[in-house]
């Protein structure tokens, strides 16, 4: 550290009965009173050099000594910076530094020390000192601009602080001069220097370092990074901020005004935010995000996180996803609406880049006709949030490719399956952000199906309306054979689910083994199939025989084995009694009330009836389960 010495007398102060006073053989005649201390000096050296005393001491009337004592309320240093100054005067050696530089001239200027007074006065000297070697060295210019938010008024009044900001940005730009030891982290040489900056210096030099566009945006990101962890409660490894970032000293600062303080920190940060895409990580964002939520943030930084996590959301964990809830509102535990806004964002991107869809293909074998349902699957949320928004654009946002659409569309199954476990999670709020994703960011819906049975796990008093609202977003082609097993015997899913579910997976089953892949996309569910499943969800008589047919499909499904006559000749056996089979169910509609009656006074079986004994097919033999469905009609049509 560089240091300056100016005069070269003795020191001759000394203190009596808590007088200051200087030794020599001329009585003094001026006394001064500074932050409580008095000090017994001469006029002649003191008003030649003070403009400040002269004006004093000529108001005053003061002559002699003994005179009237001349008061210097709220001197800038106290009383160290003036007796500094007082020795100057007296040609006494005083030392200069990068630590008292600024209360020496903050006094100097409050006591008019300038060249109009004297020349080579003690302001001028010290502007030369702080230009010509303080402010070229990294660790004094830190030094003099740390010691400016004391006197954080008159520094900016005098240009101190803007000359030290300058002169640090400049520093870090050029740092040939400057460079202390190689710093040993990922974070840059400069960055833990400057975090230990009150958050406007940081701020500040921030900007003056932005404006030059010399520095990589991404070393700007890992400073940022540095400064939050450094300060910020939630996003500090310990998870506490060592102190208090702020360039005021706080005393006994309650909750409220160290939340307040935060809060202004996690919006300048917001601010500074490079405007390049990966000069942050995702995973940092989010974590501003949840600072943000804790804190209660302006609502336009909130919006500017949240499109900045939107532009890389494939870069995103579940974890970083899990954002605590702390409105008095909602009673879940984790906010999904910001999840949901994030999800918005990122349709909105993925639209700027996304070709137009072809028109999608109708898949006549869903078990809804629902208009919520296209091709056999609920359109996304996206398409119409698309149709909704489409003026806004974000330009600056990436491309996104196939494979950050399938790590977003796990990324969000992920972050369901975690909320669906809580019991207080509407289900309104699960399906909304489930259909923010487009389709095709789900390659497979497994990640999909484990979100609905945690959902139906967590929720056991769920209505059927319900259970069966929340099991459309589900596309039973896209179940992997692990999926589809274990949905074929899960309890808690309709029972239209498992037949569809079971007969994709046979179809499946019958594709392969013709050699044919694309007969799986072609495969449906036949007509008949459909009007006995609509029939059957709309009887409501029976619910003991209901859960006994239920019972017996998953068993069914529990002991299908390779084993069973589920070959393509198979298939073909039973598909062709499909038209005898669509006529007896012509029939059935034409007789639709007289079969009503007749099935309350037991005379004949319902088409429900008949679809629970294709269900009862025992276990041990399901080798011909299409081919039942001939048997079952007992009307007198040939095949």
């Amino acid at each position: 550290m560089k240091f300056m010495k100016l005069g070269t007398r003795p020191d001759t102060f000394f203190t009596s009965e808590s007088v200051r006073s200087v030794c020599t053989e001329v009585a003094t005649d001026l006394q001064i009173l500074v932050d409580g201390c008095v000090y017994h000096l001469h006029k002649f050296p003191l008003l030649s050099k003070c403009m400040l005393l002269q004006a004093l001491c000529a108001d005053s009337g003061a002559s002699g000594g003994g005179g009237d004592v001349v008061e210097l309320p709220g001197f800038p240093g106290g009383a160290e910076a003036f007796e500094a100054c007082a020795k100057f005067c007296y040609g006494i050696t005083i030392t200069v530094s990068a630590w008292n530089l600024v209360p020496l001239r903050c006094a100097a200027a409050h006591l008019g020390m300038s060249e109009a007074a004297d020349r080579g006065n003690l302001a001028a000297k010290l502007d030369a000192f702080l230009a010509s070697c303080l402010l070229r060295r990294w660790k004094d210019a830190l030094g003099v601009l740390s010691s400016t938010r004391h006197y954080a008024p008159l520094c900016e009044d005098l240009g101190l602080t803007s000359r030290c900001v300058d002169a640090v940005a400049a520093l870090i730009i050029n740092p040939d001069t400057a460079l202390p030891a190689k710093s040993t982290s990922a974070s840059p040489w400069w960055a833990h220097d400057i975090a230990e900056l009150g958050v406007d210096l940081f701020w500040r030099i921030m900007v003056a370092v932005k404006a030059t566009g010399a520095v990589h945006e991404k070393t700007v990101g890992d400073a940022l990074k540095a400064y939050a962890r450094r300060w910020l409660p939630n996003v500090a490894k310990d998870g506490l901020s060592a102190d208090r970032p702020f360039d005021d000293d706080a005393g006994s600062a309650d909750v409220k005004q160290i939340t307040t303080r935060h809060r202004l920190l996690l919006e300048k940060i917001v601010s500074l935010l490079p405007a390049e895409r990966d000069a942050v990580s995702c995973g940092f964002l989010l974590k501003l995000l949840k600072a943000a939520n804790i804190l209660s943030a302006s609502a336009a930084s909130k919006a500017e996180l949240v499109r900045r996590v939107a532009w890389q959301l494939e870069e995103a964990s579940v974890a970083d996803l899990l954002v605590p809830s702390l409105s008095c509102v909602s009673e879940t535990l984790y906010d999904v609406d910001a999840v949901a806004a994030i999800l918005d964002e990122f349709a909105l991107r993925y639209a700027a880049v996304a070709p137009a869809p072809p028109p999608a293909l109708a898949l006549s074998g869903s078990p809804d006709d629902s208009p919520a349902h296209s091709g056999g699957h609920r359109r996304s949320r996206s398409a119409e949030s698309v149709s909704f928004d489409g003026t806004r654009r974000s330009l600056s946002a990436a491309p996104v490719s196939q494979g950050a659409l399938a790590r977003v569309g796990k990324l969000v199954d992920g972050f369901l399956i975690e909320v669906a476990k809580d019991p207080n999670m509407p289900l309104d709020k699960l399906l909304a952000i489930a259909e923010a994703v487009p389709d095709s960011a789900r390659p497979e819906h497994d990640g999909l199906y484990k979100v609905v049975d945690t959902y139906l796990k967590a929720h056991p008093e769920m209505s059927k309306s319900a259970r069966k609202r929340l099991c459309r977003v589900l596309n039973c082609r896209k179940l992997s054979e692990k999926a589809s097993a274990h949905a074929a015997q899960n309890e808690l899913l309709p029972l239209r689910v498992v037949v569809q579910v079971l007969f994709f997976e046979h179809a499946r089953a019958a594709a392969l083994a013709s050699g044919g892949h694309a007969a799986v996309a072609a495969v449906d569910l036949p007509s008949n199939i459909r009007a006995l499943l609509s029939k059957a969800s709309g009887s409501s008589e029976d619910d003991e025989a209901d859960r006994v047919d239920e019972q017996r499909l998953r068993a069914l499904a529990a002991g299908a084995s390779p084993g069973d006559d589920w070959s393509v000749e198979g298939l073909r056996r039973a598909a062709s009694k499909i038209a005898t089979l669509r006529m007896k169910l012509a029939e059935e509609d034409e007789d639709h009330d007289a079969d009503e009656f007749a099935r309350k006074a037991g005379l004949a079986r319902s088409a429900s009836l008949r679809f629970r004994a294709f269900c009862a097919i025992p276990a041990g033999k399901p080798k011909r389960m299409l081919s039942k469905l001939w048997p079952l009609g007992r009307s007198g049509v040939s095949h």
